[in-house]
């Protein structure tokens, strides 16, 4: 993709999303790739794409959007500026993360799913990436926080909250 296609996909989503798709042919089997190229680029897949993917891929918006909403880790709306991903995999659980969720949503103020007011934070449900000897664990935009306690979980949420990096 040239430099003025992704200013144009920056500037107007919407439009763009055509241009992101040029290359994919339409079949089902490119659904995913498709979903995964558009969130790479924008952050998300909006909703309003939905109706252009389908055309593109010629299906249904009804198999676009159980696919995006099938697979957790595509997105309908803009990610939060840091998002906190809790990780709900056994090792995790067994750990006691469940009270490292519920310190977190406290402190913040938010739910699992959920973003701050002004969307400089959100707390996401993620699976197990397989990095049990670390649990209970966060990861902070990608980012893995081991081996948490509860009084860890809340100072993270304190500091995020005042605007400082962990």
């Amino acid at each position: 993709m040239s430099i003025a296609d992704q200013d144009q996909v920056l500037d107007n989503p919407l439009s763009g999303i055509s241009t992101l798709l040029d290359n994919v042919l339409p079949e089902l089997s490119q659904l995913l790739p498709s979903l995964h190229k558009i969130q790479h680029e924008l952050g998300y897949v909006p909703r309003e794409a939905i109706p252009i993917i389908a055309s593109k891929l010629h299906t249904t918006p009804a198999a676009i959007y159980g696919a995006i909403t099938f697979y957790s880790e595509i997105r309908l709306e803009p990610p939060p500026e840091t998002e906190i991903a809790w990780c709900s995999g056994p090792a995790c659980r067994l750990k006691g993360s469940e009270n490292i969720k519920r310190a977190l949503e406290a402190v913040l103020d938010v739910r699992m799913g959920q973003k701050t007011p002004d969307s400089r934070l959100g707390l996401r449900l993620v699976q197990c990436d397989g990095t049990c000897e670390q649990a209970p664990l966060v990861r902070l935009n990608g980012r893995t926080m081991g081996n948490l306690n509860v009084s860890e979980a809340i100072k993270l949420g304190r500091d995020l909250l005042a605007g400082q990096q962990a």
